[in-house]
C-alpha cells in the first residue's frame, strides 16, 4: 500500500517521504539507488530535491553500498589518481568517493556523477555530517 501511495503522490507532483523511495532511511542528507541510477536529497524525512540521474562506479570500481556521512566538500577539486576535474565535490567515504559534476552516461571509478545543475544543488545543500545512504 505504501508504494501505491508513493506512486500516486509522485504522479501528482507531491514530495514523497524518503522512506517511500527505495527504502531510504535518511532523515537529512542524500540517498542514491544504484540499480535505477538516481539520487535525491532528503530534508526532515522528505524528498527535497530529485530524484535526478546519476552514474556510479563501474565493475572493479563499484560504489560501496551502506550508510555514510558527508566528510568534506571541495568546490573545484581535481582527482589526482584519475587526472580529472571534480567540480562541486561532496565526499562521503574515507576512500575518496564523492558526489560531483560529471558525465552521467559514463560509469566512474566509484564516485557519483551528477549533471552540472544537480551537482551544484547537492554541493549547496549537503552539510558536513549529514547522512548519505547508498542502496543497491
Amino acid at each position: 500500500m505504501r508504494v501505491l501511495i508513493a506512486t500516486v503522490l509522485l504522479i501528482l507532483g507531491f514530495a514523497v517521504p524518503a522512506q517511500a523511495q527505495a527504502g531510504c532511511t535518511v532523515y537529512n542528507g542524500a540517498c542514491l539507488e544504484k540499480h535505477s541510477n538516481t539520487a535525491w536529497l532528503v530534508y526532515n524525512g522528505k524528498t527535497s530535491y530529485g530524484p535526478v540521474p546519476i552514474s556510479h562506479g563501474k565493475p572493479g570500481y563499484e560504489t560501496p553500498v551502506g550508510m555514510f556521512s558527508v566528510l568534506r566538500k571541495v568546490k573545484n577539486d581535481w582527482s589526482v589518481p584519475y587526472n580529472g576535474p571534480m567540480p562541486n565535490a561532496v565526499y562521503f567515504t574515507t576512500t575518496g568517493i564523492a558526489f560531483h559534476q560529471g558525465d552521467t552516461n559514463v560509469q566512474s571509478h566509484g564516485c557519483i556523477r551528477l549533471s552540472a545543475d544537480a551537482s551544484l544543488v547537492f554541493y549547496d545543500n549537503l552539510a558536513i555530517g549529514e547522512k548519505v545512504q547508498v542502496l543497491p
